[in-house]
């Protein structure tokens, strides 16, 4: 039987976290009214000149050196030819054949995927399709991007999706981007093709609209499937750029796919050789930081918590920042991690808000954490503490003047348990009769009644007594 082996390589452009557009002045802002944050120059109007974006140059070259590029010393501009309706000079300018950075490398589960570039370019706009017309907005048009491009290094789709999510945890770390998929800041456009081992590599096919890292492993697995399809019935396979339809989870063609040689590259006359000195290379490793690898390492060593809590962690940067300001004032790892992974990220994801965002300091969560280490109160008041703490005062205020002190007293706790156990006779019944899932119901009455205040433990044992 023939062994087919799929081929794939990405281009990942990201937004670079600017004030303005890479060659005007412009707010990079596309959620303002369509059409606002424009100007002649990236309107393209005849006899505008672009002035080059310097903070889009350093963000630039801070990713080449995040991702194990060689930053070379120059870069040159180009103009690539092509007409689009969202492309308003009918070129898009780049450093695409002169790039910023070259032969850079990530590595993923004991592989290595090689980046070939990361060059330098200008956004286009958008098009906004309507039932019967396609409107255009130029916000976008001209917002900084830096595009990525790998190796046909990759695979498998699964290795895609791993790429994809390494790439995107980098640039948030190091500040480059947001690299938020659903408002266009990271854009995965994969190029798949499929031939028989051992013989010459089949046909490139590329997608876009992946509006998440899941549709890349997705639209990968699809394409790779309708390739090894077409091969078995002797079908031609032809270059093309394909959509993905995620509704129905199909790529689709939308056209046929241009080769280098129809985009008739050539030097931008209205901007110099980019010239990029040691001093600023040396200032943006400076600014790197620790990064996600490195991170996870030390503190799977520091922590000793499990793997799988350090991936969570550690995935975004905030949340492990935080998490280590927090310990900063907190001795019990397994009780702050476990806390702020569960209660805290469910108390804010309930409310709609990032974690970037999280207005409960650190302090707060530290003088919670210790409440709880020292017995004070449970957990269950800790979590409906969150709200409170967010708006005013102190933990430790509050749970006075709330009192909302732990009841550790068995003879206090007693009198609750036999209580609730006399007001549901008929789930006593069941529960002597086998079913013991019910203990759970009468730990978690005992708990609403005592408002989350009744030390578990000692509810489990009072029950275990009373009713065997």
């Amino acid at each position: 039987m023939q062994e087919y082996e799929a081929i794939i390589g990405i281009e990942i452009h990201v937004q670079l976290r600017t004030n303005t557009k890479l060659f005007c002045s412009c707010p990079a802002v596309y959620t303002d009214e369509v059409n606002t944050n424009v100007c002649p120059i990236c309107q393209g109007f005849p006899g505008t000149l672009p002035v080059l974006n310097e903070q889009a140059v350093k963000l630039a070259v801070r990713a080449a050196l995040a991702l194990g590029c060689k930053v070379n010393s120059t870069a040159t501009f180009s103009r690539k030819n092509y007409f689009y309706p969202d492309l308003p000079k009918g070129y898009q300018i780049t450093t695409c054949e002169h790039p910023i950075g070259e032969n850079g490398i990530i590595n993923i589960d004991n592989r290595s995927i090689r980046i070939r570039q990361i060059h330098l370019e200008e956004d286009s706009g958008k098009l906004i399709h309507m039932k019967d017309e396609s409107l255009v907005d130029l916000n976008r048009a001209g917002f900084p991007l830096i595009e990525i491009v790998t190796e046909p290094d990759i695979r498998e789709p699964k290795e895609a999706y791993i790429y994809a999510t390494k790439l995107r945890e980098i640039l948030r770390y190091i500040g480059v981007s947001n690299a938020d998929m659903e408002k266009g800041e990271l854009r995965c456009e994969p190029n798949i093709s499929v031939h028989i081992k051992g013989e010459p590599f089949g046909t490139r096919r590329e997608i876009k609209n992946l509006n998440s890292i899941k549709q890349v492993e997705e639209g990968i697995r699809y394409e790779i499937e309708r390739q090894i399809y077409m091969l078995k019935k002797g079908k031609t396979i032809r270059r093309a750029t394909l959509l993905w339809d995620e509704k129905s989870k199909i790529t689709k063609e939308m056209r046929r796919k241009e080769t280098e040689e129809d985009y008739r590259y050539f030097d931008e006359p209205d901007l110099p050789v980019l010239c990029i000195p040691h001093s600023l290379i040396k200032e943006q490793e400076k600014q790197i930081g620790e990064l996600p690898d490195d991170r996870r390492d030390r503190m799977l060593k520091q922590y000793g918590l499990e793997k799988k809590d350090i991936d969570i962690l550690v995935s975004r940067k905030a949340l492990a920042d935080y998490f280590e300001g927090v310990m900063k004032n907190s001795n019990n790892v397994k009780l702050t991690s476990g806390f702020i992974l569960v209660e805290l990220v469910g108390f804010l994801n309930e409310r709609g808000i990032k974690f970037e965002n999280n207005p409960i300091s650190q302090d707060k969560l530290s003088e919670i954490i210790c409440l709880m280490k020292d017995g004070i109160i449970t957990r269950t008041v800790a979590r409906n503490l969150l709200p409170r703490i967010s708006e005013r005062g102190s933990p430790k205020q509050l749970v006075k003047q709330l009192g909302l002190e732990k009841i550790e007293g068995e003879k206090e706790l007693e009198s609750i348990v036999k209580n609730i156990l006399n007001k549901h006779p008929d789930e006593v019944s069941r529960y002597k009769e086998g079913k013991s899932g019910l203990f759970g119901f009468f730990v978690g009455e005992v708990m609403k009644t005592t408002r989350g205040k009744a030390n578990p433990k000692v509810v489990g044992k009072l029950l275990k007594k009373i009713i065997g």
